[in-house]
């Protein structure tokens, strides 16, 4: 019935191309021959099991019934239907299956020990004309079972890269999507994760974080994102070995993806400087993961607990003389001479905007000078 060497060769090829275990496809291969025999040949509430001999090929089929107790079914036309409404919740009982059920009593001549819901097995006669219209059911459940064990296999995959940095290669760029071949699977960078002013071309490895993992009619979709704040974080993950071990915290991070950053770390270690870490000797460091990201600017913070040195230290460059706190509405004022007021609202308000996002205090700058006054949201 089966080419033996066609079935080992192509259930080696699943597991080690695709990462799909044989005992699953060996457990598919079961339900699509019992499936096809149940079609041809079964009859109403019938289960049908097949057991596959992939040493020898040979199938066997069996019926497999359920035993129940006499008391909580109904024979026949026992009972009509208005009668089973009138059954206690409690008292709910199913009607009596000869092909699906085997009463306890008879259950019991066959299995000594046998009880409610236990499992009758009955070989099923071989059919000698198992043949085309069966085959063609099994085949076609047995492609789909690939594609089902498959799909669960990448998602296992990908799921534990969810939150990671991956690599891929540019398929295409459609209606302003990067489309991104992964392999196993299909990544995309919509527009608003794309960093401005970037372009790629077909065949280009590109590197993204991946954020979340999706099923789609066409399969698996990995949505991808440089512009998204934890790919700063994550490419700063590999350049500075502190953050990976832990020693140096993240703590927030305010993104304008292509133009400027602010990063806010603080140190676990008294004798690590956190802002050095991700500078690195020379600017190593920092230099890279701007390079990655199209040459956008990275203020490295400082953080602190304290709000006042926190905001002192986001609106870095700029010199504060003082900041005045409102707790409840979360709001500061800045005070800043004449000369430092351009400095520390910044081109476009980004300064003050970015310092703004990664505090998470609405921020007023104000000018001792002129007394004016620009906010930040």
């Amino acid at each position: 019935m089966f080419d033996l060497k066609v079935i080992h060769s192509v259930l080696q090829q699943l597991e080690d191309e695709r990462g799909i275990p044989k005992e699953k496809m060996l457990e598919a291969i079961e339900l699509a021959l019992a499936t096809a025999y149940k079609k041809e040949y079964g009859k109403k509430g019938q289960i049908v099991r097949a057991i596959f001999d992939n040493n020898s090929g040979k199938v066997e089929f069996y019926q497999v019934k359920i035993v129940v107790d006499e008391s909580k079914v109904i024979m026949g036309d026992e009972e009509d239907e208005q009668d089973l409404k009138n059954i206690a919740e409690e008292e709910i009982r199913v009607r009596f299956n000869p092909e699906h059920h085997i009463l306890l009593a008879d259950a019991k001549k066959i299995k000594k020990g046998a009880v409610v819901d236990d499992e009758i097995v009955f070989p099923l006669e071989e059919k000698g004309d198992y043949g085309r219209i069966a085959a063609q059911t099994a085949k076609q459940v047995i492609i789909q079972k690939i594609r089902e064990a498959e799909k669960t296999s990448v998602l296992a995959e990908y799921g534990k890269k969810e939150g990671e940095i991956v690599m891929g290669t540019v398929q295409r760029v459609e209606r302003g999507s990067i489309f991104v071949d992964m392999g196993r699977a299909m990544g995309i960078i919509s527009y608003e994760d794309q960093i401005p002013n970037e372009h790629y071309k077909q065949g280009e490895k590109i590197r993204a974080y991946l954020y979340a993992v999706e099923e789609s009619p066409k399969g698996i979709m990995l949505k991808l994102s440089r512009s998204h704040p934890k790919f700063l974080s994550k490419l700063f993950e590999i350049e500075a070995p502190e953050i990976a071990q832990g020693v140096v915290e993240v703590k927030a991070i305010a993104r304008e993806a292509g133009a400027r950053s602010k990063i806010a770390v603080h140190s676990n270690d008294s004798h690590i400087d956190p802002t050095g870490s991700l500078i690195g000797q020379r600017g190593v460091r920092v230099t890279t993961v701007m390079s990655e990201l199209a040459g956008e600017k990275i203020d490295i913070i400082q953080w602190n607990e304290d709000p006042s040195i926190f905001i002192q230290e986001s609106l870095s460059p700029a010199k504060i003389i003082k900041i005045d706190l409102n707790k409840e509405e979360k709001r500061a004022v800045v005070h800043v001479s004449d000369d430092q007021q351009s400095l520390a609202i910044g081109k476009g308000g980004q300064n003050v905007r970015l310092a703004a996002k990664l505090t998470g205090w609405k921020i007023d700058i104000q000018s001792t000078g002129t007394h004016s006054q620009v906010a930040g949201v």
